[in-house]
């Protein structure tokens, strides 16, 4: 019977591809011209995808001669990650300011490899939703982190973000006054004073506004769909600090 071919849109599903498929043969070998004809590519192009994957520390060895070809380590390699868009950007939150520190640059290299094992779609939702979490640098030492008010308040605007949802919210000004808003969320800010903001389009004030976390007693997503706002909007005009992404590379 003739081997099915794969298939796959995108270098990172196939990236993702020859792996499982390397490992599910495991310790048996699959040579270049084999994998080109499964996935419907030339054998350069198979090539280059083990020389990037062998880069970033997959075990993938190659056996010479004419019954040689690729094979992997099974011992050493992970199962399917099968990390959530909203856990990628938790591990990138993390590793966010790890630039300067002792292991700075194997953090980068973990969390590349974590997207690079997520499938196409999971693994793009994961970089929008990235390019919308946004850490504010202060000039000044860093300050403690401050109370985030309600874990439902702060789901919702992870799914509102993911999703590009309009939220409802109940918001509490500085004077504990209450009012209901309908906002179109722009980038959850964090960072600044140790709290996190929501900057998000208000439909009461026709204007980009900025709600403290702690502040929203209560968040709930619509099934609305927000209109496309360029991302600048709503990063502009912080003074005194440095704005830095959850960069998802």
């Amino acid at each position: 019977m003739a081997a099915r071919s794969l298939p796959i849109v995108n270098r990172t599903d196939r990236l993702y591809a020859l792996v499982e498929d390397l490992r599910a043969i495991a310790p048996r070998y699959r040579s270049a011209r084999e994998l080109a004809r499964r996935f419907e590519v030339s054998v350069r192009t198979i090539e280059r995808d083990i020389a990037a994957l062998q880069e970033s520390g997959v075990p993938i060895y190659a056996e010479p001669g004419r019954r040689g070809g690729y094979a992997i380590d099974k011992e050493m390699s992970l199962p399917p990650l099968n990390f959530t868009p909203t856990e990628a950007v938790a591990i990138a939150i993390a590793l966010s300011r790890a630039g300067d520190q002792p292991f700075g640059a194997q953090a980068r290299s973990a969390l590349r490899k974590v997207v690079a094992a997520m499938p196409g779609r999971e693994g793009e939702l994961a970089r929008e939703l990235a390019r919308r979490v946004q850490l504010m640098t202060p000039a000044e030492p860093a300050e403690p982190a401050q109370p985030l008010g309600s874990a439902g308040v702060s789901r919702a605007i992870e799914e509102a973000l993911l999703r590009r949802r309009v939220l409802k919210l109940e918001y509490a000004d500085r004077h504990g006054v209450l009012t209901m808003r309908d906002v179109e969320p722009g980038v959850f800010l964090g960072g600044r004073g140790g709290f996190w903001y929501l900057v998000a389009w208000c439909r009461l004030r026709d204007d980009v506004r900025v709600f403290r976390l702690d502040r929203i007693t209560s968040a709930t997503v619509t099934a609305e769909r927000c209109p496309d706002r360029p991302l600048e909007r709503f990063v502009t005009d912080v003074p005194e600090v440095i704005i830095q992404g959850a960069i998802l590379d």
